[in-house]
């Protein structure tokens, strides 16, 4: 079955500023779309108000997904729904042991589509299986969450998380920011094929046309003042690579 989110004239702001002014958007599961744009053009606001960070106050416009009105839904009830998201800056949460915090995520998953709980031995398997594909350590999983992780590594938690809790839809926040040529290859590999394997509906927020090296879009969008102005396919990202923003920006 596929699966849609749809966004209508979305309008956000936060601390009384406009920030979305009629974003427009629909992404279904297994295609794979790239949102760039200019630093402070909405890009990193659209995810947050797609998550549902209270932040953010949606003023117009509304979310749905697969036909459903899910705009002022709470973010662990569209997280049960099959939507994910990542950080740009993940937050440390020492005490937490990462391997219990992600097995217990997908055994409240698997609760809520009357599935059975994974047990541990499993679930380090399936685990296992994808630290292998983001060149992670055997012992990833024993650390506390995000504590004294690397920049590349709380990226990689981050891919690791969506394999095992398997979205229908996953909004990408900057993945490749601070990452290494060698890491930037490992996760947008990752994505690419945790994304064809699942059949993930994948958002790739970024500035840099360089992800797309290695992961090739269904869809680009330029968004620039709260809102996309421009949609195409992946030739429109190697021309913004050539001439930039400017041209397409009012």
């Amino acid at each position: 079955m596929k699966h849609f989110i749809e966004i209508k004239d979305l309008h956000a702001e936060a601390e009384d500023k406009k920030i979305l002014k009629g974003v427009n958007l629909k992404v279904g599961s297994g295609e794979i779309h790239a949102i760039m744009g200019p630093n402070g053009s909405g890009k990193s606001t659209l995810v947050n108000v797609f998550l549902g960070n209270p932040r953010y106050k949606i003023t117009r416009g509304s979310i749905s997904f697969d036909k459903k009105n899910i705009t002022k839904l709470s973010p662990d009830k569209k997280s049960l729904l099959g939507l994910f998201a990542t950080f740009q800056q993940p937050t440390e949460i020492p005490g937490l042991n990462f391997g219990q915090f992600l097995r217990t995520a997908k055994n409240i998953h698997l609760q809520s589509r009357k599935q059975p709980r994974i047990n541990p031995s499993k679930f380090a398997k399936t685990a296992e299986k994808y630290m292998k594909m983001l060149n992670l350590g055997e012992n990833f999983l024993s650390r506390e969450l995000n504590k004294n992780f690397s920049g590349g590594e709380k990226k990689k938690s981050e891919i690791l998380q969506m394999a095992i809790l398997e979205p229908h839809i996953a909004f990408l926040d900057e993945i490749d920011s601070g990452l290494d040529i060698d890491s930037l290859k490992a996760v947008a590999t990752s994505i690419k094929t945790i994304a064809k394997k699942l059949g993930i509906g994948i958002v790739l927020i970024t500035h840099y046309q360089r992800l797309l090296n290695y992961i090739t879009p269904d869809f680009v969008h330029i968004i620039d003042d709260g809102e996309i102005i421009k949609s195409g396919k992946k030739d429109l990202a190697l021309k913004i690579e050539k001439t930039g923003y400017n041209s397409y920006i009012q």
